[in-house]
């Protein structure tokens, strides 16, 4: 009976150096204060968390006066960036309750549209071949231009990526509030 005993309370006592040893080399978790949260994640300023290269075709057609008319077709392509602008965040938009810190972030949107111009060619250019005394207009490519960067721009949305940029923007602040040592996280869409 003196031997069970003895065995219980050595097995109490190093179960209680173990909690005791584990509680003091468990990594500390820090406490989630928003003012500094708020700072450290303005800083990244625009967090661009998608990027996708597309291709259009633009085709234009300008009436000359007093007969014909002029055409371009051009291929353009571009990089086309979303992600989520961080620089309006406010104290409000970071709430810690109950260990878990709510994080409302911007919507996803396009941040940039990156013609790549050695990939943009002007295909074909045209004015009508029985007035050949109606000058090219100057400013006909540049409207091409303006088109293509429009209609790339359209088409990045029409595939939904403001939608990618948000979810990889929510996995992203996740993933970097994790190495800071705060687990629970929940991240909403539609702040400032």
């Amino acid at each position: 009976m003196g031997l069970i005993r003895f065995r219980l309370l050595l097995a109490v006592l190093v179960a209680a150096l173990v909690w005791l040893v584990w509680r003091e080399l468990r990594p500390r978790i820090p406490a989630a204060d928003p003012p500094a949260l708020l700072m450290q994640v303005r800083q990244l300023q625009q967090l661009a968390t998608v990027r996708y290269t597309l291709q259009k075709i633009v085709g234009i057609r300008e009436p000359k006066l007093p007969v014909g008319e002029e055409s371009i077709l051009l291929i353009m392509q571009a990089t086309v960036e979303a992600g989520v602008d961080l620089t309006g965040l406010q104290e409000r938009d970071i709430v810690t309750r109950d260990g878990t810190l709510f994080l409302r972030l911007p919507r996803g949107r396009i941040l940039n549209v990156i013609v790549d111009d050695k990939e943009t060619k002007v295909w074909d250019r045209q004015k009508t071949w029985w007035a050949p005394w109606i000058p090219y207009s100057l400013d006909l490519e540049q409207r091409a231009r303006l088109a293509g960067r429009e209609a790339i721009e359209k088409a990045a949305a029409d595939m939904g990526i403001a939608g990618q940029a948000e979810r990889n923007a929510e996995s992203s602040i996740k993933a970097l509030l994790a190495l800071a040592g705060i687990r629970n996280v929940v991240v909403t869409f539609g702040g400032s």
